[in-house]
Parts: structure tokens; C-alpha cells; sequence
């Protein structure tokens, strides 16, 4: 019942139209040691596999954010790293502090135990810190999944530094997931922090995507103006995707930092969680709405860039092409960013049509730009061209150039065209013909190419087909 309810809520919150203002959403952090079961219950909570879920300890290393809709009510739930790393490296410390900062900014924290254990000294710990913080804490027993383990939760043993009785849940199966959020909804209203009503818009989702080590995090890291991502000199520190909710004004963004791809030969060899991280980017691409094609500029673009415009290109959202590191480029001149935007325009033909922004993530050059072209790009991407002035392009386009034949025996006599969709704009063109391909698709290109042109779509694909004229019944 609750996930078929998540299910058909999700389906609203999906619809990302241009205008993505949406209300504050409680903050609700999920903390506890590692491998007790957050992510799994961040993931059942999400309705999405956004976090990996691995018996390798650590595996979550940023920190992860999502909506979580429950009786028609919308809260943000964050999952965090393991607070029990010993002897950390530099990494986990990075990770360390980033739930202490989430700890920081929960309005209502989840305290997750494993109940197939008994309690452990560094949870003791956890639990005098979480007291410490003054905010609301709700202790969930996760692994609930026995009588004996159900009945293990009321026992004194798991009552930790003054703490409530964990409410037993089974992340895993599903379990005791609406009582819990029951007492996370009712404990943040009597602390003044009501759920969200649920809104039918939602922001707009921007993947960030590139090879690895060509500064998407550093890009990412100075939108947010805080180190949220991991940054670190190792190729694929940021192994998976993480969603990450930026609020701009009364506007709301939701980032999307995929793991660096690498050539997949590579990747199968390694295999693991990175081969893992690399086929969920392919799949953070498809929801997304506009990608962010993050380039190294101090370097020449090869083929794992042009790769992954063509896939870009294939799947139909905005695209912005950030080339970044502009700061290690020496001696520049008034003409080095027109040298530079034709190079990028060879190296990747696919995306002629996709704005390029010259940034430095190191310094902060011209990131900031980001919001107002991702705020264009999603217009364009909903935009709908009135029929007079559509009409009135067709008809300058075909006189321009008339239609070469495709796999007719001569060329077909077009008709008319008209807008048939959006997100991306799709249009169709009527010809009087027998079979759509006997129309050259140069030409549909051709139309692509002067509709871009003409109109304001810079950083949205188009989609121009054929279609044959419709034959009315009598």
C-alpha cells in the first residue's frame, strides 16, 4: 500500500515544467553506523534505487537527497555515511563531515540500529551526540524482520542515551514504514515543521555529466556554495549518482553528479560498484531534463566527450556544454572563447545547437551563468511556436531548399508543418507521398538546423519527422 501510494504520487511530482517554484520541505536525516540499513531505507522511502546498496562498509560516501511523498504530505530525506569509520582516510573524514553537516541542517533526524545485533559502544556514542544536538531524533530498529527481533526493540538495551524505544521496521521488506512516518509527520508538527502540501510541480532536473576528473563536482560544489560533493585529485571519487535539491530564489534545481564514464572495456574489467555507478549515469541521463556536459578546456576533447554528446543527443533533453577549467588556459585574447566554441563545435557536431559556457569551478568564473541558461534551456524545451509564424518559416525554409528524394524514385511534394509536442520541441511534415522515406532525412536535418535558427531553442534538441497526409473518412 505505501509504495503504490508513493507510486502514484511520484507520477505528479515527475512533471517538471519551466515555472519549478515549489514550498520549503522539511529536512530529515537518516544517521547511524555503517551497514545497519540507511540506504535501503532511503531507497524504500525514495521509491528509488538513488543510493548503492552494498556489504562493502562505506559505500555511501556523499551524502543523498530525495522527496518522500506519505499521506499526501512531501519531506526531503537525506542519507549519510556511516559515522563509525575507524582509522578513516581522507575520504571518509570528507564523508564524516558531511553527515555532521547534515546532522546540522535536519530538522527531524532518523537514528537507524541494526536489530539482528546488539548495541554497539559507537552507537552509545552516536546517540549522546544526536542528543546533543537538540533536534528531534525518532529511532528506528531496522531488521525487524522475526517476532524475537520485533520484540527486541522494546527491550531496555536499545533505549541509548536517553533516546525513544526504536520503532521496529524492515527497510528491507517494507515493513513498519508508515507507522514510522506517522511519528516523523506528527513529531514535526509539534516542532512548528509541517510536511509540505504536495505541489504538481517539480524542479528541474539537471544531470551533470562528463569523463572522469574534468571538475564535475568542483562545478557542482561551487552552485551549492558548499562542499557537499567529495572533490578529491582521485579519478571516480564519486562512484554513483547523487540527487542534491538547490533552492534559488523561489526556484528549486535538483543536481543530479554522476560518476565520471570511462570507456566500458575499462569499466567490465574493474567490474564493482564503479561498473555499477557507470550503467546508473546512463540511466540518471534518461530522467533528467537538461544534462550539463561538463569538458576539461585545458585539454584536447576526445572520444569518450564525443561519445557521450552523441548519447545526449539520442535521449532528447537540454543540454549546456561547461567547459571548464578555463583558468589553465594561458594568454587569452578577446578572440581565445570564439577559437574555443568552434574547436567544441567540431569536436562535438552533435550539439551544435547546445549553448557553451566558459567557466573555472576553481575560482567560481562564470558558474554562477549556470541557473539563467539552465532557466533558458528549460523554456526552450517547452516552447511552442505560434502556427502563423511556423507557417511563415516553412515557407521560407522550402523555397530556400527544396526536398532531395530519399528512397523514392523522385522527390515528394511537402505540405505543411506542425507542432506536435515538447520537451523537446517535436515537429511534423506533411508530404504527399506513398511512404514516408522518400523524403531524404538530410532534409529533416536541414529543417532541424533552421528551426534552431530561427527560434528562440538554444540548448533543446528538436525533432522534425515525416508524416503522410491524413485521409479523412467519408
Amino acid at each position: 500500500m505505501l509504495i503504490s501510494l508513493l507510486f502514484l504520487a511520484k507520477q505528479v511530482l515527475h512533471l517538471s515544467a519551466p515555472n519549478n517554484m515549489r514550498p520549503h520541505l522539511p529536512t530529515i536525516a537518516i544517521i547511524g553506523r555503517t551497514n545497519v540499513g540507511k540506504s535501503t531505507l532511503f531507497n524504500r522511502l525514495a521509491e528509488e534505487n538513488k543510493a548503492l546498496v552494498s556489504r562493502v562498509p562505506g559505500t555511501t560516501r556523499d551524502r543523498h537527497e530525495a522527496d518522500c511523498l506519505w499521506r499526501g504530505r512531501i519531506i526531503r530525506i537525506v542519507d549519510t555515511a556511516g559515522l563509525d569509520v575507524p582509522h578513516a582516510e581522507d575520504l571518509e573524514q570528507d564523508a564524516m563531515k558531511q553527515t555532521e553537516r547534515a546532522i546540522e541542517q535536519a530538522d527531524l533526524i532518523l537514528f537507524v540500529l541494526d536489530l539482528k545485533g546488539v548495541p554497539l559502544p559507537q552507537e552509545r556514542k552516536i546517540a549522546e551526540r544526536l542528543r546533543r544536538s537538540k533536534k528531534p531524533v525518532i529511532t528506528v530498529g531496522n531488521k525487524a524482520e522475526s517476532p524475537a527481533q520485533i520484540l527486541a526493540a522494546e527491550s531496555g538495551e536499545w533505549r541509548l542515551g536517553g533516546l525513544p524505544t526504536p520503532i521496529p521496521i524492515s527497510a528491507l521488506r517494507g515493513t513498519g514504514l508508515g507507522d514510522m512516518l506517522d511519528r516523523v509527520y506528527e513529531s514535526l508538527e509539534k516542532h512548528g515543521i509541517p510536511p509540505a502540501e504536495l505541489s504538481q510541480i517539480s524542479p528541474v532536473r539537471v544531470a551533470v555529466i562528463g569523463k572522469p576528473n574534468v571538475g564535475k563536482s568542483s562545478v557542482l560544489n561551487q552552485l551549492l556554495k558548499e562542499e557537499r560533493f567529495i572533490v578529491s585529485p582521485i579519478a571516480h571519487t564519486t562512484r554513483e549518482p547523487v540527487d542534491t535539491l538547490v533552492e534559488v530564489g523561489e526556484k528549486n534545481y535538483l543536481f543530479i553528479d554522476t560518476a565520471g564514464m570511462r570507456k566500458r572495456g575499462k569499466v567490465r574489467k574493474t567490474g564493482g560498484l564503479e561498473a555499477i555507478g557507470v550503467e546508473r549515469t546512463v540511466e540518471t541521463i534518461k530522467r533528467a531534463d537538461i544534462a550539463l556536459l561538463v569538458l576539461d578546456a585545458s585539454e584536447p576533447f576526445g572520444v569518450q566527450d564525443r561519445i557521450l554528446a552523441g548519447l545526449l543527443q539520442e535521449t532528447g533533453i537540454g543540454v549546456i556544454v561547461v567547459a571548464n577549467k578555463w583558468d589553465l588556459i594561458p594568454d587569452k585574447t578577446p578572440t581565445t572563447i570564439g577559437k574555443f566554441s568552434e574547436a567544441i563545435k567540431n569536436a562535438l557536431p552533435f550539439l551544435t545547437w547546445a549553448p557553451v559556457l566558459f567557466t573555472s569551478a576553481k575560482t567560481g568564473q562564470r558558474v554562477d551563468e549556470l541557473f539563467h541558461l539552465i532557466d533558458e534551456v528549460q523554456t526552450a524545451r517547452f516552447t511552442e511556436i505560434p502556427l502563423e509564424e511556423l507557417e511563415a518559416f516553412f515557407i521560407k525554409a522550402t523555397r530556400a531548399r527544396l526536398p532531395m528524394k530519399g528512397k523514392g524514385p523522385k522527390p515528394p511534394k511537402v505540405l505543411g508543418i506542425k507542432q506536435v509536442g515538447v520537451a523537446p520541441p517535436t515537429f511534423a511534415v506533411t508530404i504527399r507521398a506513398k511512404r514516408t522515406d522518400v523524403i531524404h532525412p538530410s532534409y529533416l536535418r536541414y529543417l532541424e538546423n533552421r528551426l534552431h535558427e530561427s527560434f528562440p531553442l538554444s540548448g533543446t534538441p528538436i525533432k522534425v519527422s515525416a508524416r503522410l497526409p491524413t485521409v479523412r473518412a467519408v
